[in-house]
């Protein structure tokens, strides 16, 4: 039986905080006296109101939250927050209604960074800053932030890590899941600080140093800039970036050993980390070698432009530093295979994940050797250990629900006169919360111009990917609402 009454008010206390975040862009907009001003007011007004209603109307009985009540309230916990961060677009007279705000915010919060603008330097720079906010909130997970500050979730917090924080059920840093989530917190924030400063010595400027070290941790992709990095034309800032988008597509759990807990081998011992360094490097590779075949720049130009899409695409940021559409097929194929493969379990990247790409490697290898072998006894192994045949079949079940969406989610923009090819783009896209696709939603191209049921749409597949799927679809099935 699901406690309506505590699902409403921790709905309010989520409500309260992320109106409360509203207060920062408010405070670029009061300095510099931008237009932003009066939507972020009325925003944080409005969401301060029916958050502390929800608060002081609602009086639940003291009670441990169940997995389901989680698994509820992430999913609510999201859509609140999308909503909230929404209202600012919407009062903005730069955005032309709910549907387009809607999206914006949700492609902030899941960091995938499709963005429906055309002018992104005509924003006023207060909803800039808002922007890039609501990325990197989003990116280590506001239910994550709001079980470091809720101790009125108890032990039931559990269950909201678990059901929004992917790799949570087996990188347990701490004993006590609130320690947990603040040593992550902690760490994601000392990274972007250092790569601010990185930028800042760069030569990036102040408020553009500070929205872009939010994106790049967050993996999001929102720039400042239309032409996104490209716009700055400096090596040393690609490079940075580069660095910092392989951080975050790394385990944060790895982080911690390597800097709390000083074990200097971490990265090494990780297969999922290998794995993941090697592949970045080998696409790299054979993009910069098509790039030196089929266009005139040198090696140095090659491999930079080749490590920043690759880095970018893997990781999910989307921040592009050329426009890959004029690449070779060939080039262009490895990155839509690298939408698919995303970064490591446990970081802010979206996409399959790594470790699961090797799993289902392993399943299909032992298939194979069951054919062939039928009397043998075979498991499945990561670093050393045998994997339950229970995460196996969870890893199927993850994949069917993944072609499912996209399946589905295809059906419905090609009936809404999408083409095809940015059909596909647009939804792979949306559901690994990358950003720019191919077709009309390339690197120099924007979501504003698909039908208002389109975004809708792939607004679903965004908020379904960041959840990992499982989160966002149990919530349809009727056994979750029996008692």
């Amino acid at each position: 039986m699901i406690s309506w009454p505590t699902i409403i008010k921790l709905l309010g206390y989520t409500t309260i905080g992320i109106s409360v975040c509203l207060i920062f862009p408010l405070g670029v907009a009061l300095y510099l006296g931008d237009s932003g001003a009066y939507p972020l007011f009325f925003s944080l007004l409005a969401g301060t109101l029916a958050g502390g209603g929800a608060i002081f109307l609602w009086r639940p009985e003291p009670h441990e939250i169940t997995r389901k009540e989680g698994v509820l309230f992430v999913v609510l916990a999201w859509l609140t927050a999308v909503f909230i961060g929404a209202l600012p677009y919407w009062f903005s007279p730069n955005f032309t209604g709910l549907t387009d705000a809607f999206f914006e915010s949700m492609s902030g919060y899941t960091t995938t960074g499709a963005t429906i603008l055309t002018d992104i330097e005509g924003l006023p720079a207060s909803l800039l800053f808002w922007r890039a906010l609501t990325h990197w909130l989003g990116g280590m997970g506001i239910i994550v932030l709001g079980i470091a500050i809720l101790p009125l979730l108890g032990a039931g917090g559990t269950a909201l890590y678990r059901a929004e924080f992917s790799g949570a059920r087996s990188e347990k840093l701490k004993p006590r899941i609130a320690e947990t989530a603040m040593a992550l917190w902690k760490i994601y924030a000392g990274f972007t600080l250092a790569e601010y400063v990185a930028l800042r010595f760069a030569g990036m400027g102040p408020f553009d140093a500070v929205c872009h070290s939010f994106a790049t941790m967050a993996t999001g992709g929102f720039s400042t800039r239309a032409a996104s990095i490209e716009a700055y034309g400096s090596p040393l800032i690609e490079y940075i970036i580069i660095l910092f988008m392989l951080i975050a597509g790394i385990n944060f759990t790895l982080h911690y050993r390597f800097l709390v807990k000083r074990e200097i081998k971490v990265f090494f011992a990780d297969s999922e980390g290998r794995a993941y360094l090697l592949i970045g490097l080998a696409c790299t590779i054979a993009v910069t070698i098509t790039l030196l075949l089929t266009l005139d720049r040198s090696l140095a130009d090659s491999f930079r432009l080749a490590a920043f899409q690759v880095v970018s695409i893997m990781t999910t940021t989307g921040f592009s530093s050329t426009d890959f559409e004029l690449w070779a097929p060939f080039a262009q194929f490895l990155l839509l295979g690298l939408m698919f493969v995303g970064g490591c379990t446990g970081s802010t990247a979206g996409g399959m994940k790594v470790s699961r790409i090797m799993l289902l490697r392993q399943v299909v290898a032992r298939e194979f050797r069951r054919l062939t072998e039928r009397r043998g006894v075979f498991s499945v192994w990561k670093d050393g250990r045998a994997v339950q045949e229970s995460t196996i079949s969870s890893l199927l079940n993850l994949v069917y629900l993944a072609l499912i969406v996209n399946f589905s989610a295809c059906l419905i923009l090609t009936a809404t006169g999408v083409d095809l090819l940015t059909t596909v783009a647009a939804v792979t896209a949306s559901m690994f919360n990358i950003g720019p696709g191919f077709g009309d939603v390339g690197a120099t191209d924007n979501y504003g111009h698909l039908p208002g049921l389109a975004k809708w749409t792939l607004s679903f597949c965004m908020l379904a990917g960041r959840l990992e799927f499982y989160t966002a679809l149990v919530i349809f099935s009727r056994s979750f609402w029996r008692k």
